[in-house]
This record gives structure tokens, sequence and C-alpha cells, in this order.
């Protein structure tokens, strides 16, 4: 399977994966910023964007694809950073294939298993009528009637495409999301601790790493720093990407 990326850059490999519902996309400026340091990978996740639709989706299996890629890429090793979904590969890659990892950055998840928030969501994309949509507007006032953030509903919308016909079509695999995301919050699958360095970033406004979860993490990345964005919540990279960055390149 060929994700689809972009790359830029020259210098040691750092792979970027986005989150749930997320694209290569929503990583451009970031990827630009450190491609000055860094051979810089964003990837499309499998069923996400212009990769391609496969059956399942796990996070050991998504893990597999992040290998199989720095295989095609002739990559012995990489930094490695994800956003939730993307952390939570991330994590499980560093457990799955340690030799192939330089540094790991986690960005707002933690390796437990979560309870199932996004199912208003996913619910909301399915009753959307995709194939009688007469434009994106109409798109975006029949989310907005079940998911009342107008960010979260132009995030998701940025999966809405324009088919050969003219119709609308999801870039990502929404069947295949909706029946496997379960697979998608659960814990990380580790036998020993990792011990290469590692760096969780949250937000300060954020909730997916909580104070108790702070054990959890050091059990499993004994060498690992958490930092604190202020001034953010979960999308930290969109809310204050400039101490992102500060932290990142501290790190590596």
């Amino acid at each position: 399977m060929n994700l689809n990326f972009k790359t830029q850059g020259q210098g040691t490999p750092l792979i970027i994966l986005h989150g749930l519902f997320g694209t290569l996309d929503n990583w451009k400026s970031i990827a630009n910023h450190l491609s000055s340091h860094f051979q810089v990978f964003i990837l499309d996740q499998r069923n996400h964007g212009k990769s391609p639709h496969i059956s399942n989706m796990d996070l050991s299996s998504m893990a597999n694809d992040i290998v199989a890629f720095m295989d095609q890429m002739n990559l012995p090793n990489a930094h490695i950073m994800g956003h939730s979904m993307g952390g939570k590969v991330a994590m499980q890659f560093a457990f799955d294939y340690p030799e192939r990892l330089n540094k790991l950055i986690v960005l707002d998840i933690a390796p437990r298993a979560y309870q199932p928030g996004h199912l208003e969501i996913l619910a909301a994309l399915r009753d959307l009528p995709i194939h009688s949509l007469k434009n994106r507007k109409e798109a975006e006032e029949k989310l907005f009637e079940k998911i009342k953030s107008t960010e979260t509903v132009l995030f998701l919308l940025k999966n809405l495409s324009r088919n050969k016909l003219g119709g609308f079509e999801w870039k990502m695999n929404l069947p295949v999301i909706t029946r496997d995301y379960i697979k998608l919050i659960d814990k990380i699958h580790a036998q020993l601790p990792h011990t290469g360095p590692v760096l969780f970033l949250k937000g300060n406004r954020s909730n997916y790493i909580r104070e108790e979860d702070i054990s959890g993490i050091k059990a499993l990345f004994p060498i690992t720093e958490i930092k604190t964005i202020q001034n953010a919540g979960h999308w930290i990279h969109a809310e204050n990407p400039s101490d992102l960055l500060n932290h990142i390149l501290h790190f590596l």
C-alpha cells in the first residue's frame, strides 16, 4: 500500500501523522517551518485523505503502514510525531519497531483506552445526504444542526470533495472508520517499556491527557518529558503553533 505523502527539506527524517478525520494538509504549515531543520514527511494515513481505502483499521496495522512507508523511502530510522489518533499510531510504532525510531513526539493523547467521544460526529457524517447535496454550504448547514461547533464542522468538511460526476463524496473511508473506531481509541499494546526519548505535549485547555494519565505514560515511556502548551486545546498545532514548534525543535 502506497500512502499519499508530501516531503520537503533535508536532514534527519521526521514523519508527521495526523489525527482522526484529518489529512496531511493539516500539517503543511508546521512541516514548512520544520523543513529547514529536517527532511519532513507528512502522510495521509490509511482511509484518510488521498491514501488507499483499506477494509480494516487498527493501531498495529497503521504502524505497519509507517514502517512500510519508511522501507519505500529507504529510511532506516526517523523521528516520528503524531497528533491524537496519529499519536496513538506513533506510540504503537515505538513498541512494534523500536529499532526504526529515533525520537518520538506525542501530541495531546495518552496511551490509555478512551471512551468513545466521537459517536455524535460519526452519526452526523453518516446521516449527511452526501449524494443529494447541492453545494458545500448545504453540507455545512446540515452538519451544524447536529454538531454545534463551527470549527469542528469546517474541519470535517475538508474531507468533502467533488466526484467526477459533479456530486460530492468523502475523501475518507467513513464506513470503515465508523466500524473500526473503537480500535482507534484502544490502549497501546506493549510488553516492555520503550526506552527511547519521548516528548508528550498537551494543550492546557484540553482534557485528553489528565493528571492521572502521567503515571501510565511514565510506566510505558520512562525517558519522557511532558510539557504543556498554553492557550491551546486539543488542536495545539492550529491554536499555538509557535510554542509547539519551539518545543519540537528544543527536543529534537
